[in-house]
Parts: structure tokens; sequence; C-alpha cells
């Protein structure tokens, strides 16, 4: 008898030992085991229904005993504007190309005025319009042919939006008239800004071609987040 507890006693302490040099974190053996055992949660998706069992109300006294439940959907952050940076968009393209001048009938009432508020140039940087939702404003080209001079999208124009034409400034009619139209190989050495074109055009909403820009600026946004296969073909593709 006097052997057999002197065993199991020296069994128990070895036991003891040999826990004691485990590095088991310090809390209850059985709460390691189980949270050890449980499953790992999967990660959210987005555009899924979660329950959860509380919430804070924004508008009502929050009272979590009469609460039986609630749902929220799990969104993925949208990205930033700069998210819609163009670097998937080619810098080498033929675009077809207008002309227009500050005293014609259509742009009279703003003279010699841009889109931006600056006066329109023609010099070694000149003015261009464009629909801002595929060359956001401050995109400078080149034309191929005119290696000195580089155009810079300062100005927009209804009849642009929806198309891809591209309308230069002239300082008078009749070099607006020799232009013409005419298609050209263009180099875009540097894309310009969609926030600051959006922020250009919050105030101007009540016209319908602002409008379009905006609402092509904001599907180009949603699109720039999703694989290049699965990107939906839309009026402001390049």
């Amino acid at each position: 008898m006097y052997n057999s507890r002197l065993l199991t006693t020296g069994l128990c302490v070895a036991f003891a030992a040999t826990l004691s040099s485990c590095a088991l974190p310090k809390q209850p053996l059985l709460t390691y085991l189980l949270e050890k055992q449980r499953p790992k949660a999967a990660p959210l998706e987005t555009g899924k229904k979660y329950e959860v069992r509380k919430a804070l109300a924004t508008h009502i006294p929050f009272r979590p005993s009469q609460l039986k439940g609630y749902t929220f959907v799990f969104n993925a952050p949208k990205p930033p504007l700069v998210l819609a940076s163009n670097s998937h968009r080619k810098s080498q393209m033929r675009v077809r190309t207008t002309a227009y001048t500050h005293d014609e009938s259509d742009h009279i009432v703003y003279g010699v005025k841009n889109a931006v508020g600056t006066n329109l140039k023609f010099g070694n940087v000149r003015s261009a319009a464009a629909d801002w939702s595929r060359f956001p404003v401050g995109t400078k080209f080149r034309i191929a042919g005119q290696p000195d001079v580089v155009y810079e999208v300062d100005d927009y124009g209804s009849a642009l939006v929806g198309t891809g034409t591209i309308d230069l400034y002239k300082p008078s009619q009749s070099m607006m008239n020799h232009w013409g139209v005419r298609h050209v190989d263009i180099e875009v050495i540097k894309w310009g800004s969609y926030e600051r074109s959006m922020q250009l055009m919050r105030d101007r909403t009540k016209w319908k071609h602002v409008r379009a820009m905006m609402e092509g600026i904001e599907a180009r946004l949603s699109t720039a987040g999703m694989p290049e296969g699965k990107k939906p073909v839309t009026t402001a593709s390049l």
C-alpha cells in the first residue's frame, strides 16, 4: 500500500512538472484546449448579410433588452479617386480633333475664359477641350508632327461629351476653319485628375452635359478596382 501511494504521488509530481515545463498560455487548461479546437472564423464577404446581437441606433435610445436582432452588410471600401489611375490607359492613341475659338457663337458668352476659370492658352502650351470623364482636366498631350507644342485639357463642351473628340483652341476663326476636322496621333505625357474634374463641376450639375461627365467619372471609378477581365464595357472606356 505504501509503495502504491508513493508511486501515485511520484506520477502526479512528474505530470505536474511536465505541465509546468510546457509553454502553455496563462489560462485554465480546459479553456486553452477548447480554443485550440475552435475553428477559425472565415473573413467577411462583401455584399453578404451578417446577423449580430446588438447595435447602437443613431436616432433612438439604445435599449439592448428590446433588440431581437439586426443584420449588417459588409461593403468593401471604395477606392480613392487616385485608384482611377491611368496606369492601365494608353499613352498613345489616334483621336478625332476639331477646333474652336473664343468668339464663335457657342463660346462667346465665356470669352477667353476656359472651364477652369483661367484664360485660354495658345503658345507652346495650348488649351484643349474634351469630355472630362475620358480626358480629365490637366491632361497634357502632344500631337504627332508638333513636337514643340503641348496641349492641356482645361475646357469642355457639351458636344464633346460621350465622344472621344478633342477640341483644340485657336485664337481666330480663320485658324479654326483651317484646322477643320482631323484624325491625329497623340501621345499623352501626363494624365489629369478626376478629383479636380469633379471638384470643378460640383456646382454646375444643372447642366445635362456636366452631369453626364460626372456620371462617367463615377462609372470609371466604380470599375477601377475590378479585375481587368471582369470590367464591364462602358462608353467612358478609351
